[in-house]
């Protein structure tokens, strides 16, 4: 399964590590564009020079560990779509170029069903998706949880239960089925 995770789901650095801990066991193959990772990069820059620093290092580790996850697409794609808020159709157009299955993305209203169902495309939010996850490969995805914890405990210095990392990171489902 192809999945085109959106700029919201990648820069939050535990969902992100969530989701991409489940690909990494290959429940599905990420996708994303350059413009996806861009918006990344954008949005860190808020944090300060250190925060767009580390976003550039992951950035260039996601690239690192798929290569072939980065989806291309001509102008023409994007020309043709349509969804309730212009900014976003890149992201679509990105899912259709990668035949995507689905956008995992946590702007629901401007990704409306009926129009990505038009595209062949579905969509969710991560925590329902790694809810669903964790029902059909429970021991897999608390793995990569115990994994998350720890990564998480060891850069802040701070020790974190799982289920408030899970609830702060907007996973409250699979806070609750970890924790």
């Amino acid at each position: 399964m192809k999945v085109l995770l959106d700029t919201c789901v990648i820069y939050p650095t535990v969902m992100r590590q969530m989701l991409l801990g489940v690909a990494k066991q290959g429940v599905f193959t990420p996708l994303w564009s350059a413009r996806i990772i861009e918006e990344w990069q954008r949005a860190a820059v808020k944090l300060g020079p250190e925060g767009a620093a580390q976003a550039g290092a992951e950035a260039a580790i996601l690239a690192a560990h798929w290569p072939k996850a980065e989806v291309s697409y001509p102008p023409s794609l994007e020309a043709r779509l349509w969804l309730p808020d212009a900014a976003d159709v890149h992201v679509l157009a990105a899912a259709v170029a990668g035949s995507a299955d689905m956008i995992i993305t946590l702007n629901t209203k401007d990704f409306p069903r009926n129009i990505l169902a038009e595209e062949g495309v579905s969509r969710t939010d991560p925590d329902g998706f790694l809810h669903g996850v964790h029902q059909a490969h429970p021991e897999l995805v608390a793995q990569v949880g115990r994994d998350v914890l720890a990564e998480a405990n060891r850069l802040s210095g701070k020790t974190w239960e799982m289920r408030a990392l899970l609830k702060k990171a907007r996973l409250p489902r699979i806070a609750k089925a970890l924790g």
